[in-house]
């Protein structure tokens, strides 16, 4: 008797769990934010228009999948589809960009600065940032003159191949910069550019003490670049002020030009407060 009862209730018991839902599973699923995100970062990371199957191989999405969001990001013109289909970077992303420029005050300040720079160095004047393992144009003031600069705003190079590019890892320790240079340091289209992460490293945190650095076609031919750092209260250079002129205007007259960048990047500290570094 007693075991046909525990049968029974074995029975029930069996019953009752089969009844039961199986646990939810986590699910893996990418959202179509983040998917729309992979997009816009894929195009910024390459600096250059894709076509939808690239960008799908790229990201790891199907194919399917990336049209659906490519065609809903052109229609809010998040995104911009040219005439032969490659897509690019949409005019309300720009405008989202000057926006978010515009409340910063660190921006406002070193704006107005590159634009009198400008006028008293009579040249093309640059602010840059650093992102990642990468130099960033994030403004420019072009000079009177009609010397062409190829780097426009939103241009990135590698870290080695810019006067900026240096300046902005010259505060980090020397282990790290040579960590740094050994992992992002590329060829330049002329070739002049420095790769060895040593010597690199010592150009970097020389650079950063003297306040300035120069390269003179390393990353274009006949371009020459003269720069300062902008450093915040704890000594870490934040952006980069600079003269991108031709290069034989810097062997006639350096001095005239390292005076006036010094000088304007010192200046920006000073109204952001950040002298007593």
């Amino acid at each position: 008797m007693r075991s046909v009862e525990l049968g029974a209730k074995t029975s029930s018991a069996i019953a009752s769990e089969g009844d039961r839902k199986p646990p939810a599973t986590r699910r893996s699923r990418v959202s179509g934010i983040d998917r729309a995100l992979q997009v816009i970062d894929y195009l910024y990371e390459t600096g250059a228009p894709a076509g939808a199957y690239a960008i799908a191989k790229a990201i790891g999405a199907p194919l399917s999948t990336v049209y659906v969001i490519i065609d809903d990001l052109v229609e809010k013109n998040m995104l911009a589809r040219n005439a032969d289909g490659s897509l690019w970077l949409g005019a309300r992303l720009y405008h989202y960009g000057l926006a978010y420029a515009r409340s910063l005050d660190f921006m406002s300040v070193a704006t107005h600065e590159m634009h009198d720079l400008c006028r008293q160095a009579g040249e093309t004047v640059q602010l840059c940032g650093r992102d990642g393992d990468h130099m960033l144009v994030l403004a420019m003031a072009d000079g009177p003159s009609h010397f062409q600069v190829a780097s426009r705003v939103g241009t990135r190079v590698p870290l080695n191949w810019t006067a900026s590019g240096r300046l902005l890892v010259g505060h980090l320790p020397e282990a790290e910069r040579i960590e740094l240079f050994k992992r992002c340091a590329r060829t330049s289209p002329t070739g002049r550019a420095e790769i060895d992460a040593k010597t690199l490293s010592d150009a970097a945190g020389s650079a950063f003490q003297e306040r300035l650095s120069i390269q003179v076609a390393e990353s274009d031919y006949a371009v020459a670049c003269i720069a300062s750092p902008v450093c915040d209260r704890s000594g870490h250079c934040v952006a980069t002020i600079s003269i991108v002129l031709p290069e034989q205007k810097v062997f006639s007259d350096e001095n005239h030009y390292t005076e006036h960048v010094r000088a304007s990047a010192e200046r920006i500290e000073k109204v952001m407060g950040w002298r007593n570094h």
